[in-house]
């Protein structure tokens, strides 16, 4: 499938306006480049696994959207309405340059956009590669997690995945039955099969985490039978709770966010064994000390904070 770009070349104060007024004449989904920094709470919120180095904000922007080609599509005619409406804003506000470029493009130069930034890297002892690159020779005694990014989950480049990767490490043994919460891609549970854990469990709310799981469990030799995956809400679902099964884990990993977390807290406790650990992940510095609370509120003994960047884990234990 092919599509015409329209790019437009502002300034980053303009950029809600023009995607706002652009709707109205059809125009939909504009993809924002700019070098704004994320902030604590847009981190948070987007758990960004791949995020290129950007240059300092320089107040530029560029707003792209993608029309379908198709017979009945004039592309003169929509980049001079969009030149009408750029006109009409600029009458009243700075919109800067406000150039207009036209391409095009296909689906597949989007999906190997990814190949641009993801590479492999190494977490410690482990190397994590695509499939489009190749393990070196220097590397051929190294622990190798074979996984490519995809649209919607991790690929352990995120450094809340590496700390749950840290911690876990520390407690997997050859009887260690492992439960992940929010497994996504499944990295987590399938690293913990690799270290020596004997079964996993992995629960997500998005259906689109199952065929994740078992493409990256195929490219990983994972067997079958020693990864479970359903689908559902741990927090609020009886049936999704008593599938899980109650204390039989000696690791419940979540890598999430701090307020879901704190709602996991108690419910997590009844799925624990005696002298189990919860290793929890996906804390925005500053809000570490919210889930501490919630963990000991709910029995747990906060056992390890550690921290990478600007994330935090919280560790505890089950002593009852």
């Amino acid at each position: 499938m092919k599509w015409t770009r329209i790019r437009i070349k502002t300034i980053t104060d303009a950029e809600d306006i023009i995607i706002s007024d652009l709707y109205d004449i059809g125009l939909e989904g504009a993809q924002i480049e700019d070098k704004i920094p994320l902030s604590p709470l847009e981190k948070e919120q987007m758990f960004v696994d791949i995020l290129p180095e950007t240059e300092p904000d320089d107040g530029i922007a560029y707003l792209s959207f993608f029309v379908e080609q198709n017979d009945e599509l004039d592309v003169d005619s929509l980049v001079a309405s969009v030149r009408e409406v750029l006109d009409d804003i600029s009458s009243y506000m700075d919109i800067g340059e406000a150039s207009i470029t036209v391409d095009e493009t296909e689906d597949l130069d989007w999906i190997n956009n990814w190949k641009k930034y993801f590479h492999q890297f190494y977490i410690d002892d482990l190397l994590v590669i695509p499939s489009w690159e190749k393990v070196a020779p220097e590397d051929d005694d190294k622990m190798v997690l074979h996984i490519d990014p995809g649209t919607a989950f991790g690929t352990g480049m995120h450094e809340t995945t590496q700390l749950c990767i840290r911690q876990m490490k520390k407690y997997i043994t050859p009887e260690t039955e492992l439960l992940d919460v929010g497994t996504g891609s499944g990295i987590l549970a399938i690293l913990a099969i690799m270290y020596g854990a004997k079964h996993c469990v992995g629960t997500d709310l998005d259906p689109c985490a199952e065929p994740a799981v078992k493409e990256n469990m195929e490219n990983n030799n994972i067997p079958a039978e020693s990864f479970r995956m359903m689908i559902g809400n741990i927090i609020d679902n009886k049936k999704v709770q008593d599938e899980v099964g109650y204390g039989c884990y000696d690791i419940v990993m979540a890598n999430i966010l701090a307020p879901v977390l704190i709602e996991l807290a108690p419910v997590i406790v009844n799925q624990l064994k005696t002298g189990g650990v919860f290793i929890t992940s996906g804390i925005i510095e500053g809000k570490e000390q919210s889930v501490i609370e919630a963990v000991e509120k709910a029995g747990l003994t906060v056992v390890d904070v550690t921290a990478q960047g600007e994330w935090r884990n919280v560790t505890a234990r089950k002593d009852f």
